[in-house]
């Protein structure tokens, strides 16, 4: 062993702390370096211990050559390197430790695939040109990876990968910067995860990949956080609070998804980022109970289709919200639905029915050339029966109107004096738009010259006005 070395191997027993210098090494220093494979052989129980001291390897300023390979095996004592240059990836995969901390440390990667860790595993300040690597692991003590730089080797790697990891007390990966993916897939942070003020670079790729996870407490993707790429939350279940306070989401590319957040379910949905989102969002098939947002932040493009939520809180109007649920390109009943039920929940009704009306409006554009001619019918006489006293306003135009004409010109009588009624021109006008014979008048005389088109024009008017009362309430009771 060479100096440092043996200085290392006298600590050890004591858990004192080897200075060998104040700064990281950028080169292989004579006095600073130091061989992995010794501390590899103290943290699996080669060195001595001592009575009324806890062993633990702990060294700052150490130029680290050779290669940490602790696969399968159990370290009991603590390890911790501070401000040191590890040249080769450290190997704790399917290893069980007590507490790993690499503080301000700089390794080309790191594999902790399948590591149990009883304490807490840091690796902030650090700087990682490669791959860390973090499937299955468990830590019971939190994950600490704040003000980080990692680089992803190439750009289709995972600058951070794992699936299946378990983080009791809080994952914390905060002021980092990330180029590269960054994978949680089916990961159960039980403390909470905490993203304020990191970057993660992957443009036009998925910048965060967390499909399934599980988060107690908070998600917080807040305070400064930016991910240029994609966030994909699918299936994610957070019981706690799910916040983009002043974040910034960009997917780099129109066509791919900022937020892909359908299917989760969250307490609560601060989605209120720093600046209007750069890409599409989905929330389709979500269940959250509170939703925070702003009509400047939404996409062009969102997705609402299946979600459900209990309460919407904004500074927008009621017409920021139709445009709001309006930003699917495909037509769908359910948001729509979904909103007027909340509106309708919180005693607004005249603006549930707006909704509603809006919703028929919008699916009018989708249909056949027939279809949307009676669409416009049904919408300019009764609302789609959300309006039905734009029947009965129309109705008393065309009485007054047709009172007017058989004042002027009126019908020639077709019964003999004893056998009709005496004319009176509103309870005819009256007669003829009402589709049945109910005051006698119609069958009793008969308009002739120019008035005669006035009467089919009643007639036929008359039948367009019931129908349309008659499919508009019914479309109203029965909506779907």
């Amino acid at each position: 062993m060479n100096d440092a070395e043996r200085r290392l191997w006298a600590a050890f027993p004591s858990g004192g702390t080897v200075v060998l210098g104040d700064d990281r090494p950028a080169g292989p220093l004579p006095d600073r370096i130091v061989r992995a494979e010794i501390i590899t052989r103290l943290l699996l129980g080669a060195g001595e211990s001592r009575p009324g001291s806890v062993a633990s390897v702990r060294l700052r300023g150490a130029y680290v050559v050779g290669r940490f390979d602790l696969s399968g095996g159990t370290v009991e004592h603590e390890l911790r390197l501070e401000r040191c240059r590890i040249v080769e990836k450290p190997d704790f995969s399917n290893a069980q430790t007590r507490q790993l901390r690499f503080s301000e440390c700089r390794m080309p990667g790191f594999d902790g695939g399948g590591l149990r860790a009883d304490g807490y595993v840091s690796l902030s300040g650090s700087i990682v040109e490669g791959e860390i690597w973090l499937p299955r692991a468990q830590i019971s003590g939190g994950l600490r990876m704040n003000k980080m730089e990692i680089t992803a080797s190439a750009p289709e790697k995972w600058a951070l990968f794992s699936g299946g990891l378990v983080v009791d007390v809080g994952a914390f990966v905060q002021n980092s910067r990330i180029t590269g993916g960054v994978r949680l897939v089916g990961a159960r942070m039980n403390g909470g995860l905490f993203m304020q003020g990191t970057t993660l670079e992957n443009p036009g790729r998925l910048a965060l990949d967390a499909q399934n996870m599980v988060v107690e407490d908070a998600a917080e993707f807040s305070g400064g956080f930016t991910a240029r790429g994609t966030v994909r939350l699918r299936s994610a279940r957070v019981n706690g609070i799910l916040s983009f306070s002043t974040s910034v989401l960009d997917s780099c590319d129109p066509g791919r998804m900022a937020l892909h957040a359908s299917h989760i379910q969250a307490d609560e949905l601060l989605l209120w980022p720093a600046e209007k989102i750069r890409g599409r969002v989905s929330l389709s098939y979500s269940r959250i109970d509170l939703i925070m947002d702003s009509p400047e932040i939404w996409p062009d493009e969102l997705y609402l289709n299946g979600l459900t939520y209990e309460t919407l809180r904004s500074k927008g109007t009621y017409k920021d919200r139709l445009s709001w649920v309006s930003r699917d390109p495909e037509f769908h009943l359910q948001p729509y639905e979904q909103l007027a039920a909340w509106y309708h929940s919180v005693g607004s009704d005249d603006l549930a029915r707006k909704v509603q009306l809006a919703k028929l409006r919008a699916r009018r554009r989708r249909l056949n050339p027939v279809g949307r001619c009676w669409n416009h019918v049904l919408d300019w006489t009764v609302g789609y029966g959300y309006r039905p006293w734009l029947a009965f306003a129309w109705f008393g135009a065309l009485l007054a109107a047709g009172t007017t004409v058989f004042s002027l010109d009126p019908p020639k009588p077709i019964k003999q004096p004893d056998e009709r009624p005496e004319f009176h021109a509103l309870v005819y006008s009256l007669d003829l738009l009402i589709p049945l014979d109910t005051f006698g008048q119609q069958q009793a005389f008969d308009a002739t010259g120019w008035s005669r088109w006035a009467a089919y024009v009643l007639v036929a008017t008359g039948w367009v006005l019931a129908t349309a009362l008659i499919a508009g309430v019914t479309r109203v009771l029965r909506p779907n």
